[in-house]
Formats: structure tokens, C-alpha cells, sequence
């Protein structure tokens, strides 16, 4: 509730509700926490003299689409706590532009939070009420997108096996893959938060999609995060082909029709650069987080980007990740090629990427990154933009170690053409990391 306040006094301050019609849409995933994070989230608001409107379960990116498509919203908050474990919950700022908060704006909610804010007397309280239609106006907007070309997916009619782990994503990804003509074979469609698995779409957690796929003979299985904001994808033998392949394929659809700039973060693999080459087009890297990604792409006037781990932006519709978008977006292309998703892969590079997590404890990363430097290869090229990526071009080789967002851990991720060299360039980062809490 303290910090819904911050957040409308911050909206205040900035002139963000200078019209007596302006709200802020509040929305949830499906945990079962939601509802009185919502409830708590509002009384915040309104008690900072700012209007809500409350959308219920949805899908994070229908959540911000409704914000930047409706006029009288001045912001949102999503709560979520995206692909954690169900007993997790948080909350997503954004601004009328139906993008997360920038840094800065964080950074001043967060103090407001601190110090403690203002509130509205009796006579300057906000309104409350509901919002309707935002997943049926999600789905909408995607089937309007001139990139795509729906028929292509209708005459190819695929069988689709999707998995919403009980999530928000089955408010929307189930019907809208429907009406692409699609006959979807679904596991985890309920949206009631009761996730049967750990909920990040990752290849070990997604068991029961393959086999849904092997057993229905469906062309391709999609997996999405609690949220909606993640997509993974499951070939037609059953075999998970990893995240990144999701923003690399839904890259190479777009750029094959609008040639442009290409953006993703310093933990996205090396697969997406590789398609952007292809297509003789700019590419970025950006710090970890979908915020800075997109300020990149508004930057550069990318035409796709995101990050790997399953999150594809699509500026044609909004500058956030979104997994309904990402699905269209791979379906069209295997249509086009007409081939399965196994096919247009073969015989492509197929990286093997290491992630670890280490205790930060009291360490200084400096000092870490000072003893991961002098424990790998020279040679590297560095880049010092969020915590330390070391990279070998002439290898396909890099690494990058950087202190988590949202976990008091380090984060340790390699990418390698081999599985052995991957997990090396982890293990001696990992062995750094130790020395230095000796």
C-alpha cells in the first residue's frame, strides 16, 4: 500500500494526473497473492489522491498495452512475480507509455517509498472502478499487425501443444493461437496460480510439454512464464531447443520483412547476433533488463529486439516483451519457409550456454571481476557495462558475471560452441568467486 502511494505521489509530482479523468490501471498474474496485492496496491494509490482501474488477471504485456492505448491512463502496475516460485509476488511499474518505469523514475518512487508520502485529505481521494476487454484488445492488436500475414498460419492450420503452467498467459496465448487456426493441445491452462512445476520456462522444467507433443503429434510446443511475457519452444520430437532460439527465429521473421536495427541484452546468446549479421543489419547489446533494452531500441529505431530468455519486443506494437507476440511471430516464419521448427534449424550452430548462481555475500565485485580476468584466456574483449562480459569472437566464446537484480547472488553465464567449454568458462569464474570468500 506504502508503495502504490509512492507511486501516485510520484505520478503527481510529475504532472502525470493534472487530468481530473487520468488512472492508473492495476492488473495481476494469477497467484493466488495477487488479489489483495491488488486490492493493497489500489488503496495506496487512491490514497495518494490518484484514480484506479482495476483489470484483473492478465498477461503483463496486455497489461501495458492497455496502458499505452488508452488516453486517460497516466501509468500502470502489474503484480507479478513473473517466472519465480508461486510463494513470490511483485510489483512492475509503468508509465503512460506502456513501458516499465525508467531507472531514474525507480529510483524516485523508491525514495518517496522510503521517506514516506504525502497523502490526499478526505476531499482529494481517487476513484476506483474496473477495466474491461484488455486481453480481447491484446489479441486484437497482435492479429492487426501488418508484419504478420494470419492466412499464411491459417492454411497451415498447425497443431499447437501450449503450456500456461496456470499462469496469466492462458487469458490470452490459448484463443489467440485459436484464431490463427491453430488446434491447441494445452496443458496448465487454468488461471488459477496453482503452478504444478517451477514456472520458469527453462528446457529442465518442461517435461510434461514434451511429452504433450510427442503424444499428440503437435508441430511445435510453446511454454509461457507466469506472466506472459516469456516464451520457450518444444520441436516436434519433443526436444526443448532453449529460449534464446525464440528471439533469434521471431528476429529473423521480422527482419526478412522490415530490415532494421536489432537489440537484446549482454546475457543473450550469440545466436541472435548471428541473424542479425545474416541480415546485414545494426546490432546492440544493452544491460540486463527489459527497461534498458527498450530505451535502446526507442534510441536506434529498432524494428525487433528483447532479451533471451524468451522475451521478444516488437515496436510495431509496444516496447515490451510479450509472448503472444513472440508465438505469431515464429509461427509465421516456419509458414513461410514451410518447414517445422526442427527443420529450420537444422543444421545451424546450436550453442551451449552455463548459468550459476554464487552467494554475494559481503564481496566486492570489483574484486571478483579483478580475479575472473586473471583466470581465463587473454586475449578477450571486454565490456564493463553490467557487471564484466568477457568475450572471444574468434572462439564464439564469452562470459559474463554480473550481481543479480532481484537475488543477493552473483549471476555466472557462458556461452560456448561446446558443452565442456561453457561449463569451464563457468567453473573458473565460479572458482574466483570462491577464492575471493576465502
Amino acid at each position: 500500500m506504502r508503495y502504490g502511494a509512492a507511486f501516485g505521489k510520484h505520478l503527481k509530482t510529475i504532472g502525470a494526473t493534472d487530468d481530473p479523468g487520468a488512472y492508473v490501471i492495476v492488473g495481476r498474474d494469477s497467484r493466488t497473492s495477487g488479489d489483495l496485492l491488488a486490492a493493497a496496491v489500489s488503496a495506496g494509490l487512491r490514497a495518494a489522491g490518484v484514480s484506479v482501474r482495476n483489470a484483473g488477471i492478465a498477461p503483463t504485456p496486455t497489461l501495458l498495452l492497455a496502458v499505452r492505448d488508452d488516453d486517460r491512463a497516466v501509468g500502470g502496475v502489474v503484480i507479478t512475480a513473473s517466472h519465480n516460485p508461486v510463494e513470490w509476488n511483485g510489483l512492475k511499474l509503468a508509465s503512460g507509455s506502456g513501458m516499465f518505469v525508467s531507472p531514474d523514475a525507480g529510483s524516485a518512487v523508491q525514495q518517496l517509498f522510503e521517506q514516506g508520502s504525502e497523502l490526499a485529505d478526505w476531499s482529494g481521494l481517487g476513484s476506483g472502478g474496473t477495466l474491461e476487454g484488455v486481453a480481447e484488445h491484446h489479441i486484437d492488436r497482435v492479429l492487426s499487425l501488418s508484419l504478420l500475414d494470419v492466412e499464411a498460419i491459417r492454411r497451415r492450420a498447425p497443431i499447437v501443444a501450449l503450456d500456461c503452467v496456470h499462469g496469466a498467459g492462458g487469458i490470452v496465448v490459448p484463443e489467440l493461437l485459436r484464431r490463427l487456426g491453430c488446434t491447441v493441445e494445452g496443458v496448465g491452462l487454468a488461471t488459477d496460480g496453482l503452478f504444478p512445476r517451477d514456472p520458469e520456462p527453462i528446457p529442465a522444467n518442461l517435461g510434461e510439454l514434451s511429452r504433450l507433443v510427442r503424444s499428440t503429434g503437435a508441430e511445435i510446443g510453446m511454454a509461457v512464464d507466469p506472466d506472459g511475457d516469456r516464451l520457450a519452444l518444444v520441436d516436434g520430437e519433443g526436444d526443448a531447443v532453449g529460449e534464446d532460439w525464440t528471439l533469434a527465429l521471431a528476429a529473423e521473421y521480422v527482419l526478412g520483412r522490415r530490415p532494421g536495427p536489432v537489440v537484446t541484452n549482454l546475457s543473450s546468446s550469440q545466436s541472435i547476433e548471428e541473424v542479425a549479421e545474416r541480415a546485414g543489419v545494426p546490432f546492440y547489446r544493452t544491460p540486463v533488463g527489459e527497461a534498458r533494452v527498450a530505451l535502446k531500441m526507442v534510441e536506434v529505431d529498432a524494428v525487433v529486439g528483447g532479451e533471451g530468455n524468451g522475451g521478444v519486443m516488437l515496436p510495431e506494437l509496444n516496447l515490451t516483451r510479450d509472448a503472444a507476440v513472440a508465438a505469431v511471430l515464429v509461427l509465421n516464419l516456419l509458414a513461410a519457409r514451410g518447414e517445422t521448427l526442427r527443420e529450420v534449424l537444422a543444421g545451424r550452430e546450436r550453442y551451449h550456454m552455463v548459468k550459476q548462481k554464487v552467494g554475494r555475500g559481503d564481496l566486492d565485485p570489483e574484486d571478483v571481476y579483478r580475479r575472473v580476468r586473471s583466470g581465463v584466456p587473454a586475449g578477450a574483449v571486454e565490456n564493463t557495462e553490467d557487471g564484466l562480459r568477457l568475450s572471444w569472437p574468434e572462439a564464439r566464446e564469452w562470459l559474463h558475471v554480473r550481481p543479480s537484480g532481484t537475488e543477493p547472488i552473483l549471476r555466472l553465464i557462458a556461452e560456448a560452441p561446446s558443452l565442456e567449454r561453457a561449463e569451464g568458462l563457468t567453473a573458473s569464474a565460479g572458482e574466483s568467486v570462491h577464492a575471493e570468500a576465502d
